[in-house]
């Protein structure tokens, strides 16, 4: 099949979880017998055109900005509109897959002009991330993401969490919701690391324990409750240090509230880093820590267990579907420094148990979470959208 990828985040633009689920996807599906041609955002240093392990990857120039971000994303999607309409013109597309409601617009355009299937991934719903609506902007993404699922021909999300909040909160029949997981491809991540070297780039010794998060710092990665619980986790670990990667709105806030625990110097902001950067932190942590408040699936969590470090996450939404307490993880309550604290202690006791855990989630992301598993489901959606 010719299919076609609309997403506004696709490597090197990594902002959260999509460009990743795209990246895997798309090359998947290509190793399957598929053309996949992805429409995306231009970004600065790469080409208009190029080809990575058989994926055509197109990106449209936006030519007006905007400093609001919703004002923005209506003005990308008549650029992504327009290169899709001349990609169209030497393909003829199958199916279009458009990724959350910030190419919603140009994937029912295209459905329409052209009268043939779009397919969309809701990885999270406005409501969700801000926890409610709470002004003109958020009511108007929830307009458009329900717009979005109203004109898709199918709905995929990845948990059943998600399900249950697309088929509740947009009264979607449970037939047009389709659940595929995300994927990951755990070679990437098991990489050999000199792990003293590594940690010494961020100013953590050989003895101290390597508390390690990486997330976007918005409200609903639930960063600040990890902050909270490093008091608690000092007075039992002296030598534990929290690594917190990643960037967002919040950092300021964030910083402040780690100055009010008065263990500031045990918490470093890295900022945002490369990929090659995180995966050698992740195979030289102790622990990965994802204390969000909502989190429709939590690929982060995935990374982790490949990359071998034992993960403790929330007891909510894709991240409770992921981990099976005490076998492949542990869970905390959200929002609560103290189970957090708990958690990561349960973790740093116990090495020969932690060694457990690693060993049972790699197992089996082998067998749930591999992309060609993933591609093959989502091709069958493709398949029968098209008739």
């Amino acid at each position: 099949m010719d299919i076609c990828f609309a997403t506004w985040e696709f490597p090197p633009r990594i902002v959260g979880g999509i460009a990743r689920h795209c990246n895997g996807l798309a090359k998947a599906l290509t190793r399957n017998g598929h053309e996949v041609y992805v429409v995306t955002l231009d970004f600065p240093g790469t080409p208009s055109y190029e080809e990575s392990d058989g994926v055509m990857i197109y990106r449209a120039a936006t030519e007006l900005g905007h400093p609001n971000f919703l004002t923005w994303a209506l003005l990308f999607n008549h650029f992504i509109e327009k290169k899709i309409a001349d990609v169209n013109r030497k393909v003829d597309f199958d199916v279009i897959h458009v990724h959350d409601w910030l190419t919603g617009f140009a994937g029912i355009s295209f459905k329409h002009q052209m009268q043939k299937p779009m397919v969309a991934t809701i990885h999270g719903t406005e409501v969700g991330r801000a926890q409610g609506l709470h002004n003109p902007d958020s009511f108007t993404i929830d307009g458009i993401e329900w717009w979005t699922t109203y004109e898709a021909d199918k709905v995929i999300v990845t948990s059943d969490s998600m399900k249950g909040e697309v088929h509740g909160h947009f009264h979607l029949p449970q037939e047009k919701i389709e659940i595929i997981p995300n994927g990951i491809d755990p070679k990437r991540y098991n990489a050999s690391v000199n792990r003293s070297a590594v940690r010494g780039r961020y100013g953590v010794n050989p003895r101290e324990k390597l508390i390690l998060c990486v997330g976007r710092l918005v409200p609903q990665k639930g960063i600040e409750y990890l902050i909270s619980a490093v008091p608690r986790i000092s007075e039992r670990y002296r030598e534990a240090r929290l690594l917190i990667v990643g960037e967002g709105w919040l950092r300021g806030h964030l910083e402040r509230i780690a100055r009010s625990t008065g263990y500031q110097r045990k918490i470093t902001f890295t900022g945002w880093i490369p990929d090659h950067e995180l995966i050698a932190l992740l195979n030289s942590a102790d622990v990965l820590v994802v204390p969000s408040i909502y989190e429709p699936f939590g690929i982060v969590a995935l990374e982790g267990m490949a990359a071998g470090v034992p993960v403790v996450v929330s007891d909510i939404g894709g991240l409770s579907e992921i981990v099976d307490h005490e076998r492949t993880g542990i869970l905390a309550y959200s929002r609560s420094p103290e189970s957090i604290a708990w958690a990561i202690e349960r973790v740093l006791s116990d090495p020969d148990h932690s060694e457990w855990l690693v060993t049972n989630a790699r197992d089996m992301i082998q067998k749930t979470y591999s992309w060609e598993a993933i591609a093959m489901r989502t091709a069958k959606v493709y398949k029968e959208v098209a008739g």
